[in-house]
């Protein structure tokens, strides 16, 4: 199988989609799309990173909207729309058939939302569409023996989502989702400059912050950054200084929220398995893994060693693609999902 086989992992996330084939990633894209604010007949003007581009710089008469909320879809003919424009991408790089695609959804998800992924999915140019749970398509990716009988802990800490699962046999043994990742990391330090400096600061800052001084636990190394927003008070702008110390404080609150739901896990998961993660530690996977320092809170919260997966931000996407490589995982799937 080349390099364009006809097998897609999709990671249908609140804040990037990741489409992954034949050991690579294809696609890696903003789920956001640019619409003019024409309330009878809204039109789309931008798509991913086009429409990321335009965040917090557009025209009164531009919106930009992210069609997935807490990682299920909140528009559909915008994700129809924004999903066939990506595999409109990929095909123009040599694609001739349609390909079959495995989509990844979270774990929590009602039949109603799987089966408006399943649509979407199938609208904008699927041959053959089939849904994994988010955890498990991680722990696969991750490079998880999820087959075995001993029990394998991810956390997936996604854009809106965040996820804890306990795998084995294939399966999810037991999970428990909050409906809190990255962007409410984000929420955190638009809040906390806000109460702090009365400054208002938007999400690109704020999203900003937390990737280059961001951490989750005290560094040795103390960064800063100088961001600008608007004075709550006089309305004019102003720049002020923060500092990662800051950053760590802002955090506390989501950080918890997510540690609480590993906990939750680890409590309904029968003994002989919660010994296994006990010896194996838990997988940190999704794009907030990469926050610094978030092991070590996470290990402090749960009382078990965390370690982040070798590619974090991939392993949903790569995951999906593999089940769907797997005819006898792939059977597992389907028989769980319908």
């Amino acid at each position: 199988m080349g390099v364009f086989s006809k097998n897609l992992g999709i990671d249908l996330g609140t804040v990037n989609v990741l489409i992954y084939s034949a050991g690579q990633i294809l696609l890696q894209e903003p789920t956001m799309v640019a619409l003019t604010t024409d309330e009878e007949q809204p039109e789309v003007r931008a798509l991913g990173q086009e429409a990321r581009d335009m965040w917090g710089r557009h025209s009164e008469d531009i919106t930009i909207v992210q069609p997935l909320k807490d990682g299920v879809i909140a528009d559909y003919e915008v994700t129809e729309a924004m999903l066939s424009y990506f595999m409109r991408k990929i095909k123009g790089r040599g694609w001739f058939r349609r390909p079959a695609v495995m989509v990844s959804v979270p774990y929590g998800v009602t039949s109603v939302e799987k089966r408006a992924v399943h649509e979407a999915a199938l609208q904008a140019g699927a041959r053959e569409a089939f849904l994994i749970h988010e955890p498990l398509a991680a722990a696969i990716g991750a490079g998880l023996p999820v087959h075995t009988p001993a029990g394998n802990m991810v956390l997936s800490l996604g854009g809106g989502v965040s996820e804890a699962a306990v795998v084995a046999m294939g399966g999810i043994v037991a999970a428990s989702t909050v409906r809190a990742g990255g962007q409410r990391l984000d929420d955190g330090i638009i809040n906390y400059v806000r109460r702090k400096y009365s400054l208002i600061i938007g999400e690109p800052t704020a999203e900003a912050v937390k990737i280059q001084i961001g951490a989750a636990v005290e560094q040795p190394q103390e960064l800063s950054m100088e961001i600008q927003g608007r004075d709550q008070v006089g309305g004019l702008p102003r720049t002020i200084t923060i500092t990662t110390s800051e950053v760590v404080e802002a955090l506390q609150e989501p950080l918890i929220m997510i540690a609480n739901v590993a906990r939750q896990t680890l409590e309904k998961t029968p003994p002989e398995l919660a010994s296994d993660v006990i010896d194996r530690g838990i997988v940190l996977t999704g794009g907030g893994a990469l926050l610094r320092g978030i092991e070590e809170f996470i290990t402090q919260q749960t009382s078990v060693p965390a370690y982040r997966a070798e590619a974090p931000l991939i392993a949903t996407a790569a995951g999906a693609g593999r089940a769907l490589d797997n005819p006898a995982l792939l059977r597992g799937v389907i028989e769980r999902m319908s």
